[in-house]
């Protein structure tokens, strides 16, 4: 693989993106890359535009861009796996409620869930809403069936539980069609596909991630500066294992392109302290001991739904004296976005979790259309830099133990 000696500039890269737990057609990807990239662009002073990748392959786009006095041209590939989360999603209300319970079980009675409120208070209370918006909605639901039950219970007798139920399963139903605004049943599903096995990987998505490592094998055949692997959100610890298997079966046959890995707002606690997520562990502890990577973590306090700033290897409990890897770094909203900015979407919590992939207002060591599009390799961009002062970097897992 790549010595990642000293480089000259970059003239061409390849980005693959590794989306997360998102049912939605990659192309919300390509829109946002350019209304965003347009939009920093503006705010940097550099040119970038983007055009429908050629040829066949995974769904893309091409992005020329001129920074400062450098031409870089770049295909961006997402690496597809919404048709899995939506097959993922296809659960009746029942089945929900029964995912429910099931996730909630197993968080809680492996003892993961406690161990998580001991890094960040966010991504555990997003976890407990979608638990407590169902019940909610179940609760309401049952009420308004009563209700109604006792009203007719006079009137027909027991020929009331016939109208109450029905009107209890509208009213469940109603809830379901409106979880774009709540998404709870999202959420719930989110959780349960990555718990409903402790941890290990399903197999129909091991079968993809094989098929990721393949294409980003033969990229790194062809003649690019730089392939760079994006992993957001679910994305970061997929991308993790996808990198884990490629740098295994090809130890030692590549010395070119430099091969990066960027992660943002990751969530890999969520997956890699459940107790049968040892394949995982084992991958996390092998890519941070590489020399011939450079992986860089990029999360931020304001944003609840990710583990900020929280070493994934080393809250895994998986750091070995040999570890180098990941820098941990602060996108800090509360810096890098105006005042105003920051008060229109700290609440928007779904929204500050895209936060990376979009402009900011004064972009500060973090700028994500410089890192995909920009002349520079992510190893050259932050060299010198020092890990954020307020990560967690302590071993707080439960399960530690690694696939041989």
């Amino acid at each position: 693989m790549s010595s990642q000696q000293p480089h000259p500039q970059v003239r061409t890269r390849r980005v693959f993106y590794i989306p997360g737990y998102d049912p939605i057609h990659p192309r919300r990807y390509r829109e946002l890359y350019r209304k965003e990239g347009s939009a920093q662009a503006d705010i940097s002073g550099y040119k970038i535009d983007i055009r429908a990748k050629p040829g066949d392959g995974p769904y893309g786009w091409h992005v020329t861009s001129r920074q400062g006095n450098h031409n870089v041209e770049t295909d961006v590939d997402v690496l597809v796996w919404s048709d899995i989360v939506r097959d993922s999603m296809a659960q009746s209300i029942p089945a929900t409620y029964l995912q429910l319970a099931r996730t909630a079980w197993i968080y809680i009675a492996t003892g993961t869930l406690w161990r998580l409120t001991r890094l960040r208070k966010g991504p555990v209370i997003a976890a407990l809403y979608p638990v407590g918006m169902l019940l909610a909605q179940l609760t309401f639901s049952l009420l308004v069936a009563w209700g109604l039950a006792a009203a007719l219970l006079t009137i027909i007798g027991w020929m009331a539980l016939f109208p109450a139920a029905g009107l209890a399963y509208a009213l469940m139903h109603w809830f379901r069609k409106l979880d774009n605004r709540f998404f709870a049943y999202y959420l719930m599903h989110d959780y349960a596909h990555s718990a409903r096995l402790q941890g290990a990987c399903s197999p129909d998505l091991q079968v993809r991630l094989g098929q990721f490592s393949d294409l980003i094998a033969q990229a790194l055949k062809t003649d690019v500066d730089e392939v760079l692997i994006v992993g957001h959100s679910s994305g970061a610890h997929m991308g993790v294992s996808v990198l884990a298997d490629l740098l295994r079966r090809q130890d030692g046959a590549l010395d070119q392109p430099v091969l990066s890995f960027l992660t943002l707002g990751q969530v890999v606690p969520m997956v890699s302290f459940l107790p049968q997520a040892q394949a995982l562990r084992a991958d996390l502890q092998y890519l941070s001991e590489r020399k011939d990577i450079t992986w860089i973590d990029v999360s931020a306090p304001g944003d609840g739904c990710a583990f900020a700033l929280c070493d994934p290897v080393a809250v895994s409990g998986v750091a070995s004296p040999d570890k180098r890897w990941p820098l941990v770094l602060s996108a800090a909203f509360t810096q890098t976005l105006t005042p105003a900015r920051w008060q229109q979407l700290r609440w928007r919590f779904f929204r500050l979790h895209f936060q990376y992939l979009c402009a900011f207002d004064r972009p500060g060591v973090y700028d994500y259309f410089r890192i995909t599009a920009g002349p520079k390799t992510l190893r050259q961009r932050f060299k010198g830099r020092t890990p954020s002062r307020s990560r967690i970097d302590r071993a707080v897992s439960k399960y530690t133990s690694v696939s041989a």
